[in-house]
């Protein structure tokens, strides 16, 4: 997977990086323009994405939702979500959020051994609520690195040029990634994959007119939202956004 990772951006970048000169189509909306330059490749990978989502992805995650006990469903998205708390620990760290990463480390102890492990949500009953994730793309724009043009990318979906260079360092992040057993890991990932799009299938009920200017446009809103701590405005929500 981590090859897979470095492979889909080393291509994505050298196949737009000759297409960077190529000139602005006519009547071309100057916004979409601006922050989407390579919209004929991005619609191209969502086209690609959406083929893979509606054949697959999406009916495996339905059946997973209706033969899941909902009891079971939550434990299995309170795992995932409490090893996300190492990721948060070490950017909240990164950025100087020092309150954050306390919250996200007593998340952590109090639910990987009195949650057993993560399936239960017990730091939330005593006052450690979860709050919104953060990533190595949200820690850049802290720092001051732009968000660079919009790019959509095979399988792992939407992404900024900083958001995509993010991704690698929140794969090591990863717990899973890290079990002595290919196979384990494999099916943790799976699962985790499964388990984030059944969470989206109300969700994508939202969607309205054009799909693909309407991820790009959330996505987009979402992530200068979390970057910037709420100080702009977000109506769309963290619904649309699947935290792989």
């Amino acid at each position: 997977m981590k090859n897979y990772i470095f492979i889909v951006f080393a291509s994505a970048f050298l196949f737009l990086s000759g297409c960077a000169s190529q000139p602005e189509g006519k009547g071309q909306d100057q916004y979409a323009h601006a922050v989407d330059p390579y919209e004929g490749f991005n619609r191209t990978m969502f086209g690609f994405n959406n083929g893979v989502d509606t054949y697959f992805l999406k009916p495996v995650a339905q059946g997973y939702q209706f033969v899941m006990p909902d009891v079971a469903e939550t434990g299995v998205s309170n795992f995932f979500s409490n090893l996300l708390e190492i990721r948060n620990i070490i950017n909240s760290l990164l950025q100087g959020k020092g309150e954050k990463a306390a919250n996200s480390t007593g998340r952590f102890l109090f639910n990987s051994t009195i949650g057993l492990a993560g399936l239960f949500d017990v730091a939330g009953g005593i006052g450690l609520e979860k709050q919104d994730g953060e990533d190595f793309g949200q820690t850049l724009g802290a720092w001051g690195v732009e968000s660079g043009s919009y790019l959509v990318l095979p399988l792992l979906g939407p992404a900024t040029v900083r958001d995509g260079v993010g991704i690698p360092v929140d794969m090591y992040l990863d717990p899973v990634n890290y079990h002595d057993q290919s196979s384990v890991r494999d099916k943790l990932t799976a699962l985790k994959v499964i388990d984030i799009r059944a969470g989206l299938l109300d969700a994508e009920k939202l969607i309205t007119g054009d799909k693909y200017v309407f991820m790009r446009d959330a996505y987009l809103q979402r992530r200068e939202y979390l970057v910037k701590d709420g100080e702009v405005k977000d109506t769309f929500g963290s619904d649309v956004e699947g935290d792989f």
